[in-house]
């Protein structure tokens, strides 16, 4: 049996050390936390107050969007646009100020940023190039939306294709043409938008008519049938202007143009187009002006012989 005794080395070598050792673990964490103290938390606070200012300041917009949308009641379109507005912008603050406050929370608790910010620049640009388009189109939609460029509605002309907007989110806008066909136009191929809808709308109607008739006898026709169709009840709210006669506009061969210009009221175009030609036909028929043919095919009517008629006989020589 051994017995240790107080000279024993191994019993005066190994307690020293041992403390030495905790010593140094106590005096790091001290070190570490008096460093925290004076430096991670003002910076976590710092950073705190960033994000609320920030947060505040959105905030002010997006109530203000909400404000907004709640006077447009007469178009609910728009009024869901900017609360669509409202909701992405929300989003994509919480998201900035969140990374933010990831970063800086991470950097004041002693994290090396380095490789978590070389990886997300990694990812993120691995994700730009294989979504790159979609980025595009979702960046289009927003500037659509914020400039109100065209609502849901509206008759436009985008992309080289024309009809009514049936649906518009981030990424495509959904179009119907006249024959009822449905197009899905992504943002990013919008480059020239032509709204047809907006405040209001112009018709103009070239009416043909033959040059024998009196011009001034015309125009006045015209100008009275116009001012009928803008005092008639049922047109009275959709045609917003006096219709504008403009009198001879083209002269070509027999045929003599006379063009009427009407501003109405936005889609509403086609119906007073419609009735403004019913009036002008019977209001031609009633006072027997000749609309101008458009075929340069002329009939010449020669006489017929009648068979029971003797024919002359032939004079002798």
């Amino acid at each position: 049996m051994t017995f240790l005794t107080a000279s024993d080395p191994h019993l005066t070598t190994s307690l020293p050390h041992d403390e030495r050792f905790l010593e140094r673990i106590e005096d790091g964490w001290r070190l570490d936390l008096t460093n925290f103290v004076q430096n991670g938390i003002p910076q976590i606070l710092f950073a705190l107050l960033l994000a609320f200012l920030f947060q505040w300041v959105i905030g002010l917009f997006v109530k203000r969007l909400h404000r907004h949308a709640d006077r447009l009641v007469a178009n609910h379109q728009r009024a869901g646009q900017l609360r669509t507005m409202a909701a992405i912008l929300r989003a994509t603050s919480f998201g900035i100020a969140g990374f933010y406050l990831l970063t800086q929370i991470l950097s004041a608790l002693g994290v090396s940023l380095g490789p978590f910010i070389a990886s997300a620049g990694v990812i993120g640009l691995g994700i730009s190039f294989g979504a790159q388009s979609i980025f595009k189109d979702m960046l289009t939609g927003i500037f659509i939306l914020i400039e109100n460029q065209y609502s849901v509605g509206d008759g436009i002309r985008i992309a080289g294709l024309s009809g009514t907007v049936e649906d518009l989110s981030l990424r495509v806008t959904r179009l119907r043409d006249s024959d009822g066909t449905v197009h899905i136009i992504p943002n990013s191929q919008i480059t020239t938008v032509s709204n047809l809808s907006r405040d209001f709308s112009v018709g103009t109607l070239n009416i043909s008519v033959d040059a024998r008739e009196n011009p001034d006898r015309v125009i006045s026709v015209l100008r009275t049938l116009a001012d009928s169709l803008r005092k008639d009840e049922a047109f009275r709210d959709v045609v917003i202007a006096e219709p504008s006669i403009l009198g001879v506009d083209k002269i070509i061969g027999y045929e003599v143009i006379y063009p009427i210009s009407v501003h109405v009221m936005v889609n509403q175009r086609d119906a007073v187009m419609r009735e403004l030609r019913r009036r002008i036909l019977l209001a031609f028929d009633r006072e027997n002006i000749t609309l101008a043919s458009t075929s340069s095919t002329q009939i010449i009517a020669t006489p017929v012989p009648n068979p029971e008629t003797p024919q002359s006989a032939a004079t002798p020589d």
